[in-house]
């Protein structure tokens, strides 16, 4: 069961009139949030689509975002609930981006709350470097703060994470929500690899983790059912 808050927000977009957007603010377990926001990067030619997940995980040695993106569309409530969650637990901040495109607003949340360690896959260290400052590199299967656990996406400077406290997996830009479930990225983001070796070297690397849910980057998350929908996800092209 969770818990989902709507922050609603109307704004004008151009000819098309009055939209009304909501921040979609989700308690999916104690210590485990789910945020979405509109990507103030986002074209209607994109793959993806506008609305984008963040995740905050509670633990008892840390406060740890993944991927976080402050929402445009409501910054100013938004960060006022941050600032109270990040007060109240009194420990010590932690950013995780799982791909160097979504460093997003890692910087400016360093420069809110000072102290803040920034990590990211030793590969990709140079490209976040452009868009957030870095404080740390790790390589996969290297424990991090908040128990979480990277793995190898099989992509170039990608990771998923693991979170063994809530049997959470958290994916970048490999593996997309669908309204069904899950699937793989289009094929010409996986630049120069074959979809069915990317498909094998997840199944492979992740074997054995008992997933009970699936919070992608961009797509719906899958609360129920994450085994079947991975299965499906990362099942051979022929199958």
């Amino acid at each position: 069961m969770t818990e989902t808050h709507l922050l609603g927000r109307t704004v004008q977009s151009g000819a098309t009139g009055v939209k009304l957007f909501a921040l979609r603010v989700q308690k999916i377990r104690p210590g485990l949030w789910r945020w979405t926001a509109l990507h103030p990067e986002w074209t209607p030619e994109e793959e993806w689509g506008e609305e984008v997940g963040c995740l905050y995980q509670e633990t008892e040695d840390a406060v740890t975002l993944v991927d976080p993106l402050i929402p445009p569309e409501d910054s100013a409530r938004f960060l006022e609930a941050l600032d109270r969650d990040v007060a109240r637990a009194a420990r010590p901040v932690h950013i995780l981006i799982t791909i160097f495109w979504h460093a997003r607003s890692a910087a400016m949340l360093v420069e809110r709350y000072p102290g803040t360690r920034v990590w990211v896959h030793e590969p990709a260290r140079e490209l976040v470097e452009e868009r957030a400052p870095v404080t740390d590199v790790f390589r996969a299967g290297e424990a991090l703060p908040g128990g979480v656990l990277p793995v190898d996406a099989g992509r170039a400077y990608e990771v998923l994470f693991w979170l063994p406290a809530h049997a959470a997996l958290v994916t970048g830009d490999v593996l997309l929500g669908t309204k069904n479930g899950l699937t793989l990225c289009p094929t010409e983001w996986l630049v120069r690899l074959e979809p069915d070796a990317v498909r094998a070297g997840l199944r492979e690397r992740l074997q054995g983790l008992h997933v009970e849910h699936v919070f992608p980057a961009h797509g719906e998350p899958v609360l129920a059912g994450a085994v079947n929908a991975l299965e499906a996800a990362l099942a051979p092209s022929d199958q």
